[in-house]
Formats: structure tokens, C-alpha cells, sequence
């Protein structure tokens, strides 16, 4: 097995560095420790082809909304007729009538929809709502929680140590990029997550203060770190008790659990939920889901591209396409395959790791053969240094994976022989390690 020549990515990261800042379209599209990020010239299927010609079967899957795989034949076919009609017409149509019917069909949470383009969007909106409907001010969300970009969001998503994260019962407000003000924390509470105790004093303390409380249902975006037993069931009767609303926070679960998101897979209904990413498989499009009478409170969505046709027809062709029978049984078959075969070689090699998949969604791990308790415990005993180890030489083979995030997505694309190739690939990788 040879590792792959990618001089035409190096060559053209070193071209668009002129011109493109940071040389990337997003900063997720490159991670930390890579000298450049590979560029793909194409992908069909659960596979992507590079500008040098290499092959790599694919887990990140667009960081998500591939959940259909690549280039899938059926959301090409709808994408293509409604392209000749027209991708926008700031109006309303049909299959947004058939879209929006559909949604609250299968979401559990959903009595009404809104639209907007990306999850950062979308929570922003769920926050003014929240606001809104309450007449509250503040927002608690938990450490480690991606919620978007924003200003008001993006705190405390990450630490490099637990220290950073400061005192365990009140927990720092990181902020994490230049210019974001200090102010923009002022009406957010971060808590740990996975802590019911510390909710449950802090509802009793602030509780007429607060909005709602936003979570992803399970951890994804780090970790990741499944919710603890009766954890969401508790979460939802006290803020039921305390008159405030939670939100689930799906871009990531949804879709990829069940068809009706993380809220169905736990059974556990939120107020509000948030999705995005897989809804319509590779188009930007974002939803905000809820009960009537708190989507119907007084908060209005704008944007020039919400619901535009192009991204309702995609949304809907998705939609149409996880609802087949068998498509979430052939999830659960892959994931419990790729996750046994992964634990075996860890064994075979003496390699601590832990590997469980929900639904679409695989988490691997090292150092630990459990799920991290919280991400302070996470980042105690996590080894991403050997995750990042891992990534790079299996990119290297052909297989991609999340970086850092131990968050692999599989798609209705994805193969049982795509699981055994990479399998032969993380066999190699872990052969290679443990040998340096």
C-alpha cells in the first residue's frame, strides 16, 4: 500500500493563498496540523477523486450534508429539472408547500417551519424566538457546543485544556476570534453539560432570567459525548417546570440519527430544533422547527435566499430519499460493522480506543473505551494527538476522516466493501504507529 502523491493540492493551496483568505473557503476546510488541504476535483458515490488523480473513500461527507453520498443520481435528476425552471423567484411554490408538510410530518418537535441558510442562521433565529416568546433575556448553552459562527454563538465552543475552561459550577466565557466584542456573552450562561445538578440549581437561582437552553441532543461537533442516562428527559421537565424553552440543536443529528432527528431516536421533544447540513444534501438550506405557538410569537424570517426553489427541491428529493424503507437499517448494518471491525483491530494492536455509532454517525476515539463523561472529562482523556496521527496517514492511504473530531458520517452511498477497504487501510495505519 503506497501513500498518495497530492503535489497539485500543495501547488494550488500555495496559489489561492494569494488571493483567498487563509487559502480556504471556510476554516474547516483545512485542519490546524495540515501543511495544505487536499482539492478535489470530483466525487460520486461515498468516493472523492483529487486534482493529482488519488481516490479516497470519504467519512466527512461535506462535514455532513452528503448524506446521500456524492453526485447521487436522484438529487441530480430534481436539481437539474428545477434548474431549468429557475433556482430562485423570492416567492413561494409548490414543493415548498409539499417541503414544509413533509417536515412537520416527521419531526416530532415541528408544528410550524421556517427557513433560513446555514445553522448559524437558523440558532440565531431560534435565539430571537426564544427571547421573544419568553420575555427573557439569556441563553445557557454547555461547553464544547458548536451552535455557528456568530458573535453571541461562538463561545466557548473549544479549549485546549480544561484550566481554560476555568471553575467546573461557573464556567468561563471564551471567546474565540478577534474581533468578536465581550459583550456579545453578556446574555449567554455556560454550563457543562451532562451535569443535571448544575442546571437544575441554576434554573432555581436564574430561572426568571432565562430563555431557553440550547443543546446538541447528542455532542457531536466535539467530543463526541453521548448524553447520560435520563439526561434529556431531565433537561426537558425542568425547563418545563421553569417556564423556559429547550432547543435542540440538530444541524448535526438530524437526519443522520432518524429520519425525525436525535428528538426521535431519544424520545425527547423539544420546543425548538434546529437543522441543516443533510436536510438537502449538499444545498444551503437550514430549518427552525417548533411548536405553533412559539414560531407564531412575533418573530419574522428574512433573507433574500431562504426557501429558495433550488434548495426546497433538494430538501425535498432528500427527504423523499430517506424515507425509502431500509435506508436507516442499512445505516445501523454499516455502523455496526465498521465499529466491530475498528474495536477488533484496536485489540489486535493494543490500542485504547472507543467506537459506537448512532444511526449515519460513527464516533471513534483514543485513550478511552467509553464515552467521555463531559468535555472537561474529554479533554482529560482523549487522544486527539494520535487521532491527528491517525487522520493524516489515512489520508494518506486514501481514507478521509474528520479532523480532530472523532465524527465520521456514513451515507446511503457508503458500501459494506467500503467499510473492509477501510478497514485494510486503518490496519495499515495502526500498523505503521505502533511501530514508531
Amino acid at each position: 500500500m503506497e501513500k498518495f502523491k497530492t503535489q497539485r493540492s500543495e501547488a494550488l493551496f500555495t496559489s489561492l493563498k494569494e488571493c483567498l483568505l487563509d487559502g480556504v473557503g471556510s476554516s474547516f476546510h483545512k485542519a490546524a496540523d495540515e501543511a495544505y488541504p487536499i482539492a478535489f476535483s470530483h466525487g460520486k458515490g461515498a468516493r472523492l477523486y483529487d486534482v493529482d488523480g488519488n481516490e479516497y473513500i470519504d467519512y466527512i461527507n461535506g462535514l455532513g450534508p452528503m448524506i446521500l453520498g456524492y453526485s447521487p443520481d436522484s438529487l441530480n435528476a430534481a436539481v437539474k429539472e428545477q434548474i431549468d425552471k429557475g433556482t430562485h423567484f423570492s416567492a413561494p411554490g409548490e414543493n415548498l408547500l409539499a417541503l414544509c408538510r413533509r417536515l412537520v410530518e416527521i419531526i416530532p418537535c415541528a408544528e410550524m417551519v421556517s427557513f433560513q441558510n446555514s445553522g448559524t442562521e437558523a440558532n440565531l433565529f431560534a435565539f430571537r424566538l426564544a427571547r421573544a416568546y419568553t420575555r427573557r433575556p439569556k441563553i445557557v448553552k454547555f461547553e464544547g457546543q458548536y451552535h455557528g459562527w456568530a458573535d453571541e454563538e461562538k463561545i466557548s465552543i473549544d479549549a485546549d485544556s480544561v484550566k481554560e475552561l476555568g471553575d467546573a459550577e461557573h464556567p468561563a466565557k471564551i471567546l474565540h476570534t478577534a474581533g468578536q466584542p465581550a459583550a456579545s456573552a453578556e446574555n449567554i450562561i455556560v454550563k457543562r453539560w451532562n451535569d443535571i445538578e448544575t442546571i437544575e440549581r441554576l434554573l432555581k437561582e436564574q430561572g426568571d432570567e432565562i430563555a431557553a437552553i440550547i443543546m446538541e441532543p447528542f455532542m457531536c461537533d466535539s467530543g463526541p459525548i453521548l448524553p447520560a442516562k435520563d439526561y434529556l428527559k431531565n433537561i426537558r421537565a425542568l425547563t418545563e417546570k421553569y417556564g423556559c424553552l429547550l432547543i435542540f440543536d440538530e444541524v448535526i443529528t438530524g437526519f443522520h440519527m432518524a429520519l425525525g432527528g436525535a428528538q426521535e431516536y431519544y424520545g425527547v421533544t423539544p420546543d425548538l430544533a434546529t437543522f441543516g447540513k443533510a436536510v438537502s444534501g449538499g444545498y444551503p438550506l437550514a430549518v427552525i422547527a417548533g411548536k405553533k405557538e412559539i414560531m407564531t410569537c412575533g418573530v419574522h424570517a428574512s433573507g433574500t435566499f431562504n426557501a429558495n426553489a433550488l434548495s426546497v427541491t433538494a430538501a425535498l428529493t432528500v427527504i423523499t430519499e430517506l424515507s425509502k424503507p431500509g435506508v436507516y437499517e442499512h445505516f445501523e448494518k454499516l455502523g455496526s460493522l465498521f465499529c466491530r471491525l475498528l474495536r477488533e483491530l484496536g485489540e489486535k494492536y493494543n490500542l485504547p480506543l472507543y467506537c459506537d455509532h448512532l444511526g449515519a454517525i460513527c464516533v471513534l476515539e483514543f485513550g478511552v473505551q467509553s464515552s467521555p463523561a463531559d468535555f472537561r472529562d474529554c479533554l482529560n482523556r482523549v487522544d486527539f494527538a494520535f487521532y491527528g496521527k491517525v487522520v493524516q496517514l489515512a489520508k494518506a492511504y486514501g481514507v478521509r476522516l474528520t479532523p480532530r473530531r472523532g465524527r465520521l458520517y456514513l451515507s446511503t452511498a457508503h458500501t459494506e466493501q467500503d467499510i473492509l477497504d477501510t478497514i485494510e487501510v486503518f490496519d495499515t495505519v495502526f500498523r505503521e504507529l505502533s511501530t514508531h
